[in-house]
C-alpha cells in the first residue's frame, strides 16, 4: 500500500545562469516525480519505479535510500554539491547534482520531457509555494503565539517562585535574628554571673587577709606580755648598804 506522499520544492541556483529554476518534487517510497519550471517554460521528470529500481541496483543501494538521497538534494540546495540543468537537444533538459560517497564524488543525471502546457505546470509551482508560504506563516503565528504564552507562563512561574523564596529566605533570618537575641542575653547574664562570683571572691579574700592580721597581732601583744616581767627582773640591781 502506497504511502502518503511528501512534497518539496527547491529554488535553485545552477552556476553561470542567471536565473533560477524552481523544482517540485513529489516523493513516494520507490519512486517520485519533478516539475521544473524557470517561469516561462516547464518540465517534467517521471522516475517510475521500475527505472528507480534499476539505478539503485547499480549504486548497489537500496530502493528507498536512493529515493530518500534523491530527496535530500532535490529538497534542499546542499553545500558542495554541484547542479546543472543542461540542454539535452529536442528541448529536453539534463537535471543532474554531485555528492560525495566513501570520498569519490558522484553525479546523478535525470532527463527531464517538456511539459504540455508550461503555464499549468508553473502555476501549479506558483500555488504550491503560495500555500507553503501560507502554511509557514500560520505556523509562525502560532508558534508566535505559543513563544509568548510560554514567556508569559514563565514569568508567573519565576514571580511564584521568587515570592515563595523571598518568604522562606524573610523566615530564616527572623529565626537567625531570634537565635542571635537569645544568645547575646545569655551572654549578658553569664557574664554578670562571672562578676558578682569574682566580687564575693575579692570580698572573702579580703576578710580572710584582716582576719588574718588580727590574729598575728593578738599573737605579738601575747608573747610581749609574758616575756616583759622576766625582762624586767633581769634588769633590776640589788644595792647595798655600807
Amino acid at each position: 500500500m502506497e504511502t502518503t506522499p511528501r512534497h518539496s520544492c527547491l529554488k535553485l541556483q545552477i552556476p553561470n545562469s542567471t536565473e533560477p529554476i524552481f523544482v517540485k518534487g513529489t516523493w513516494y517510497q520507490t519512486h517520485f516525480n519533478l516539475s521544473i519550471t524557470d517561469g516561462l517554460d516547464a518540465w517534467l521528470c517521471n522516475a517510475a519505479e521500475e527505472e528507480v529500481r534499476e539505478r539503485a541496483a547499480q549504486w548497489d543501494q537500496p530502493v528507498t535510500e536512493y529515493v530518500n538521497l534523491a530527496e535530500r538534494y532535490l529538497g534542499f540546495q546542499q553545500p558542495g554539491s554541484v547542479y546543472g540543468f543542461n540542454d539535452a537537444s529536442n528541448g529536453y533538459k539534463r537535471l543532474s547534482w554531485t555528492f560525495e560517497k566513501e570520498g569519490t564524488k558522484l553525479e546523478w543525471r535525470w532527463k527531464c520531457e517538456p511539459a504540455p502546457n508550461s503555464k499549468s505546470v508553473t502555476a501549479g509551482i506558483l500555488d504550491f509555494l503560495m500555500d507553503a508560504n501560507i502554511r509557514l506563516s500560520w505556523k509562525a503565528e502560532k508558534s508566535l503565539a505559543q513563544s509568548e504564552r510560554l514567556n508569559k507562563e514563565k514569568v508567573e512561574f519565576e514571580s511564584a517562585i521568587y515570592t515563595k523564596f523571598l518568604g522562606v529566605l524573610n523566615s530564616k533570618k527572623a529565626k537567625l535574628r531570634e537565635l542571635r537575641d537569645q544568645l547575646s542575653k545569655r551572654d549578658v547574664r553569664n557574664l554578670r554571673e562571672e562578676e558578682e562570683s569574682t566580687d564575693e571572691t575579692e570580698i572573702f579574700d579580703e576578710v580572710s587577709d584582716d582576719e588574718r592580721s588580727e590574729e598575728e597581732a593578738a599573737k605579738d601583744i601575747t608573747s610581749t606580755s609574758k616575756g616583759a616581767p622576766a625582762n624586767r627582773a633581769c634588769g633590776r640591781k640589788r644595792t647595798t648598804r655600807k
